[in-house]
């Protein structure tokens, strides 16, 4: 038996018996040269000859061959795209069986792989046998078979002997196209055609199984959206309008919007040129709307609509019952989940129902994750189906029990390993929420606030804003909403959200107050004082000092245990010493904290000590205070938004401090288990820290690794002020200096203009952070032009406090030293109190 040729083969043996060139056959046929060397090599190949004249000779000799088609094979009136894969499964499925079934969902292309393929193998069968449109057949197979075949029987004969003589022993291919409906007839055609006409091949395509012993399957999936699925949208979009384009990506979108199924994909890329490829995308919401009014031949292929009523009409009720249910899944559910929702009985039962609509192609089984899914097509259809019966309601209400029940249990386990299974579930605990009225409701709260605590583990941390205000909004008492609103806040502050915060920390001290919870409402108030103390101007718009110590005198009123006792301390401490505490309140802060031993005050009293051994220059002393807060972090629970501002801190000023002391390695080293720590791992922090401690010990290239990072996650956050990355800016600049890559420094000295925003050009000017670069580049270069300049402003500046000026007042020393400037030693005098603070400033 002669391999099979393909039609394209075949077209170029026609063009050799023509003797024309490989050039003159690619461009009759629109294909490039190189293509057809390769359908040459393999008409070689196939004919078993050695030359293009041979095959010419071939050609011209049997001409026929290369015309004849199997008997009712349809005739493509568009290009075929992709399925080379499944065009070889099912060759080779033929070559090793009688019976091929082509199975996958309606609208996937079946009947289009069967044609190609019968198209090619016909000739192997000397173009016996036919191909079958079982569409419109109801009831008996056989006629239709026979009418194909041109098989009349003789007077008293049966049909289907009257077939089976016809076709005989003798190599035979027979297309059975859309079995789905005609099961039992079907299979009982086949298996007696399998017994007495052991020639005959029968290539089925269904969306179900015949379920007869040696059927060989090949699954006809959809097309991958990254390749094939956009080759076939471009090509019938051009077909209706040659001029039609669009961004590769958006079609991407369409594509994956639409599952990669063939029919779907046509019947949009019918519409793109008139609604444009973004217009149909956002079309696509209503996606069985939209995909209607094609003029097909086939009635089942006018709109996605009726493709999928096919399949649904031919369900059992129970099966269309359990069916409906599951569209309320969002995405991937496993056995207990279709259970809970779907109520039509036990899991054994449920698992049972759930096989059969695999079978039919209306619920897709996902082995890696032991799960099942719906197309998003399908999904959309169940949902109508869903409405339609006026199960909307009752279905959402059994999603909503199982969602919270879910999340709870994740939540339990967030010690362990729970994140897989979350990532699996996530969209779906989502869109439990999504139809919940704003109003209490306590399932619909306790999944809020469970959603919320479990998208803060998995770093969702602008996400776990959203969901514990969510929650306060559906708490059903006052005290409830008092700590959503409060978790609210602590999201908002581990997002440098300090103005954000503030205001969710309020809203939870009144609903505290309503509570009759005085503890909680001094706690609030106080932690909302603290941030407006420390973080003014990360605020929108600023809080006045009087508002301020009003708020801190409702806490003190409402403080009267030991916790809200060190934290109103704090605050009190940060209120009589703008722009830094007060020492002896900072002091009797730390103590009181102490005693309270709650982790988080603690480290809040600490960091307020070290803020005023920093101001009184005693940088030394204010490390080692800091680093006691390191044994702090195995304290704090990283899944608990509580800690989270906390862990940050501790890690972030504890590294600071090594720098401005001068122990560089402790702060590279306390910087790099930050990097390791899920909570404290922000690249705009991390950046922070380690670049300065990485220039200073001369290792220039991961510093600017690390620099480029921040400035990329600096402009990824919105590029807000952030004047507390002027450093890292400025010995980011002078790595590239120093590496003698001026370019680098003077694009790294721009963008601190750019870290500055508007409002603090003129501060930056004579930031000693910034200075600080300048002379050191002054003394390496020997350019002393700016010397003066550059020194007497270092020398003035009063911006950042000391853990700046001791290395910007070292360097200026050393570059009035250098440049020999008339008050040098001057210089040195001033500078030598701080720089004593730091061993580094200490030898410069």
């Amino acid at each position: 038996m002669t391999a099979p040729v393909t039609k394209r083969e075949a077209e170029v043996l026609e063009l050799l018996a023509d003797h024309l060139a490989n050039a003159q056959i690619a461009t009759k046929l629109h294909i490039s040269v190189r293509t057809v060397e390769s359908h040459v090599a393999a008409l070689l190949r196939k004919h078993g000859v050695t030359d293009r004249k041979q095959l010419a000779n071939l050609a011209r000799q049997h001409p026929a061959e290369t015309r004849r088609r199997l008997t009712g094979l349809p005739t493509p009136l568009t290009s075929f795209v992709g399925r080379v894969g499944e065009q070889h499964s099912v060759g080779a499925a033929i070559q090793r069986g009688p019976l091929v079934t082509l199975l996958g969902p309606g609208g996937v292309g079946k009947t289009r792989l069967a044609t190609e393929v019968a198209e090619v193998v016909s000739p192997m069968f000397d173009n016996r046998g036919g191909f079958v449109d079982l569409t419109s057949v109801r009831g008996a197979v056989a006629p239709a078979v026979a009418a194909v075949l041109g098989v009349s029987p003789q007077p008293q004969q049966p049909l289907v002997d009257a077939i089976t003589d016809s076709l005989g022993d003798r190599p035979a291919l027979l297309v059975l196209d859309s079995c789905e409906h005609l099961l039992d007839a079907v299979a009982e055609l086949v298996a007696r055609l399998l017994v007495d006409c052991p020639g005959t091949v029968v290539l089925a395509t269904s969306r179900e199984r015949l379920r007869l012993p040696g059927e060989h399957i090949v699954p006809v999936d959809p097309l991958d959206v990254q390749d094939d699925a956009t080759t076939l949208f471009r090509d019938r979009a051009a077909a209706v309008d040659p001029r039609f384009s669009a961004e590769p990506a958006t079609i991407v979108r369409i594509c994956a919007r639409l599952d990669g199924m063939p029919l779907a994909i046509e019947l949009a890329a019918a519409r793109a040129p008139a609604l444009g490829a973004q217009g149909l995308l956002t079309a696509l919401d209503d996606v069985l709307r939209v995909l209607a009014g094609a003029r097909n031949p086939d009635p089942r292929h006018r709109s996605l609509r009726t493709v999928i009523d096919w399949s649904h009409h031919l369900l059992p009720a129970v099966e269309r019952e359990v069916f409906r249910r599951l569209a309320i899944f969002d995405s991937p559910f496993d056995l207990p989940a279709a259970t809970a929702v779907a109520e039509a009985g036990d899991a054994t039962t449920v698992a049972d129902l759930l096989g059969h609509l695999v079978d039919k192609n209306l619920v897709v089984y996902v082995p890696q994750a032991a799960r099942w899914r719906l197309l998003d097509t399908v999904r959309a259809y169940g949902r109508q189906q869903l409405a339609a019966a006026g199960e909307q309601a009752a279905v959402r209400r059994r999603h909503l029990r199982w969602a919270q029940t879910a999340a709870t249990a994740l939540e339990k386990r967030l010690r362990g390993a729970w994140r897989d299974e979350f990532d699996a579930v996530v969209d779906d605990l989502r869109a439990a929420l999504r139809e919940v009225p704003p109003s209490p409701e306590h399932t619909a709260h306790q999944l809020a606030r469970s959603l919320g605590r479990l998208v803060y583990a998995r770093g969702l941390r602008q996400e776990a804003i959203g969901r514990y205000r969510e929650a306060a909004v559906l708490a059903t008492t006052p005290a409830d909403a008092a700590a959503d609103l409060r978790a609210a806040a602590d999201c908002a502050a581990v997002n440098y959200r300090a103005d954000l915060a503030f205001e969710l920390l309020l809203a939870a001290a009144e609903k505290a107050a309503q509570a009759g919870d005085s503890s909680t409402r001094a706690t609030m108030l106080a932690r909302a004082v603290d941030l407006g103390c420390r973080f003014r101007a990360r605020f929108a718009v600023s809080i006045s000092d009087e508002r301020l110590r009003d708020l801190q005198q409702e806490a003190v009123a409402n403080a009267g245990d030991p916790l809200t006792t060190a934290a109103t301390s704090i605050t009190a401490a940060w209120l009589q010493g703008p722009p830094t505490p007060n020492p002896a309140l900072a002091e009797r802060a730390l103590a009181a904290a102490r005693d309270a031993g709650d982790p988080e005050i603690l480290w809040g009293a600490i960091d307020t000590m070290t803020s005023v051994y920093e101001r009184q220059g005693e940088l030394r002393q204010a490390y080692r205070l800091a680093r006691t807060g390191l044994p702090l972090l195995y304290e704090l629970d990283r899944d608990d938004p509580r800690a989270g501002a906390t862990v940050n801190s501790i890690h972030h000023m504890t590294a600071l401090y090594a720098t401005v002391a001068g122990d560089f390695p402790a702060a590279i080293e306390i910087a790099r288990t930050a990097a390791a720590d899920p909570i404290a791992a922000e690249r705009l922090s991390l950046a922070s820290m380690l670049v300065p401690p990485l220039v200073l010990t001369g290792d220039f290239n991961e510093a600017v690794h690390h620099a480029d990072a921040m400035w990329h996650a600096w402009q990824a956050s919105g590029r807000a002020p952030a004047g507390w990355l002027w450093f890292a800016a400025a010995t980011a600049a002078l790595a590239h200096g120093l590496n003698e890559d001026h370019d680098g420094y003077r694009r790294w000295r721009n963008r601190m203009t750019e870290l500055a925003g508007p409002q603090n050009i003129f501060r930056l000017r004579t930031a000693g952070s910034a200075l600080f670069a300048d002379a050191r580049m002054a003394v390496h270069t020997g350019d002393m032009t700016d010397a003066p300049t550059i020194v007497e402003a270092t020398f003035a500046d009063r911006t950042g406090g000391p853990r700046y000026r001791v290395f910007s007042f070292a360097a200026a020393a050393e570059l009035a030293v250098a440049a020999a400037l008339p008050d040098a030693l001057r210089y040195v005098d001033a500078a030598a109190k701080l720089t004593a603070e730091n061993d580094w400033a200490t030898a410069c």
